[in-house]
């Protein structure tokens, strides 16, 4: 799988999908998945449920040592209870290891689970975590 394959993934599969990949800034480079099917949320609401990042960021995000040529991470922000479903434990992963699940470096805390460059064979099984994040964005943004 490549950044564009799993792009066009949630851009077909998730109706109302706001895909945005600034080209300058802090984020250039980087990809957010964010639910705004009028395209009229404020800044404020556009909070995405997934993203692909292709880059460290300084000390506060460097453990995948994305800053290798071609290496990317899709992280996903999932339920609590999925996330304990996922990691029933707190053993310790490799935050730079490919084409493993592990708990985002940073945001684990708020249920974000995260893989760098995932094969055909796992992202399928992120398929349903995709939906689940997607589900949750619906939901956030009818009030429910």
């Amino acid at each position: 799988m490549d950044e564009q394959a799993i792009i066009d993934y949630v851009g077909q599969t998730c109706s109302g999908v706001d895909v945005v990949r600034p080209t300058e800034g802090v984020g250039a480079g980087d990809t957010f998945f964010i639910y705004d099917p009028e395209r009229n949320l404020s800044d404020k609401q556009r909070f995405p449920f997934a993203t692909i990042v292709t880059k460290d960021y300084g000390d506060f995000d460097a453990t995948s040592n994305l800053n290798r040529d071609g290496v990317f991470r899709l992280n996903v922000g999932v339920s609590r209870e999925t996330f304990r479903a996922v990691f029933p434990n707190t053993e310790a992963h490799d935050s730079a290891a490919l084409d493993v699940l592990i708990p985002h470096p940073v945001y684990a805390a708020q249920s974000w689970i995260s893989v760098l460059n995932p094969s055909a064979e796992r992202f399928e099984q992120l398929k349903p975590l995709v939906a689940e994040a997607y589900a949750r964005a619906v939901r956030r943004l009818a009030g429910a």
